[in-house]
């Protein structure tokens, strides 16, 4: 027992040695540092409590901040809701599913016009001044504002001095009442070889000739019947239509193309019932399209260009029929 109280009063004592030694080291070592250090260390510690303060107070601010520019900006939006439905010819009406619309901020109609401007049609004149034929046929085709040389009633358009006038129409004629095809039909009694040795009798002989045939057309209108198919093979009216094929097909590729990179605002495809919605619209004027494409029913094939009002805070609705259609036609049966 002895032994114990001992062993615990000498831990004690050693403790309270251990303790009194750390104080005086620590008191010495205080001791030993200079004023203005101490002063530094503690101004340091106050400066970072500040800022940590104040980074909680601007984090809580910022938060604010931004939950009410988020409200703010969704009042400044608008929302849309459609349906498209189409009622094909004696049945009910279908909903257009799975269809992709295009919410554009100028009408697709426009935008066409738009693109037609950029690649404008070929111009008349300048392709009949292109085209190798005499310049009596060039100004008549001009004068007649016609491209066309083999339309059936090619032979009303064209007036005996036309065709006495213009050398295309003159060998046509030639032509189609030869061979003894047209009873009493004048022939010519000068050769090329008279216009290089025997000019003036050339003229001369040239000008009976003309002469006569002019008598005869009077008297014989119908000897004009099938004129124009001696002229098929000149007639430049499939290289003009080739030429606005190609023109035309270039602005079916331009136009969608023009309203999605510079006028589309969203897409929204419709679900199965034909029903379909875009939010985050600011407002303004906007038109659902269908572009180039058309959605179809039974026999029907359409094509929408509807324009609509967005207003902020507000969902717009709007119901595609066969009344707001664009274009409707019928497919072949």
């Amino acid at each position: 027992m002895r032994k114990t109280n001992w062993l615990g009063n000498r831990l004690v004592s050693v403790d309270d040695r251990w303790q009194d030694s750390v104080e005086e080291g620590l008191a010495g070592l205080l001791a030993s540092i200079p004023l203005w250090v101490v002063v530094f260390l503690g101004a340091a510690a106050l400066l970072v409590s500040a800022a940590a303060a104040q980074t909680d107070s601007s984090g809580a601010g910022q938060a604010t901040t931004g939950a009410a520019t988020g409200a703010a900006t969704g009042a400044a939006t608008g929302a849309l809701e459609f349906s498209a439905r189409i009622t094909p010819t004696a049945a009910r009406a279908e909903p257009v599913r799975q269809f992709t619309f295009y919410i554009l901020t100028k009408s697709y109609t426009e935008i066409v016009k738009e693109a037609e401007e950029k690649d404008p049609v070929p111009a008349r004149d300048e392709f009949i001044d292109g085209l190798k034929f005499s310049a009596e046929l060039r100004a008549w085709m001009k004068a007649k504002d016609t491209l066309d040389l083999s339309a059936p009633d090619m032979d009303k358009r064209i007036s005996p001095e036309d065709i006495l006038g213009v050398p295309e129409f003159l060998l046509a004629y030639q032509r189609s009442n030869s061979g003894g095809v047209t009873s009493g039909f004048p022939k010519p009694k000068y050769t090329e070889l008279d216009r290089a040795q025997h000019p003036e009798k050339f003229k001369k002989l040239r000008e009976d000739y003309l002469a006569a045939l002019m008598k005869f057309l009077r008297k014989h209108p119908e000897s004009t019947t099938g004129i124009e198919l001696e002229l098929e093979g000149i007639n430049p009216q499939r290289k003009w239509a080739a030429l606005q094929s190609a023109r035309d097909k270039r602005v079916r590729h331009a136009a969608p193309e023009l309203a999605q990179l510079k006028f589309l605002a969203r897409r929204a495809d419709t679900d199965l019932e034909g029903r379909a919605s875009v939010s985050g619209l600011p407002p303004g004027d906007y038109w659902i399209s269908t572009l180039n494409l058309e959605a179809n029913a039974g026999d029907l094939h359409v094509r929408w260009d509807v324009p609509v009002k967005i207003e902020a805070g507000e969902t717009a609705r709007v119901e595609l029929s066969n009344l707001n259609t664009t274009e409707a036609s019928r497919a072949n049966p």
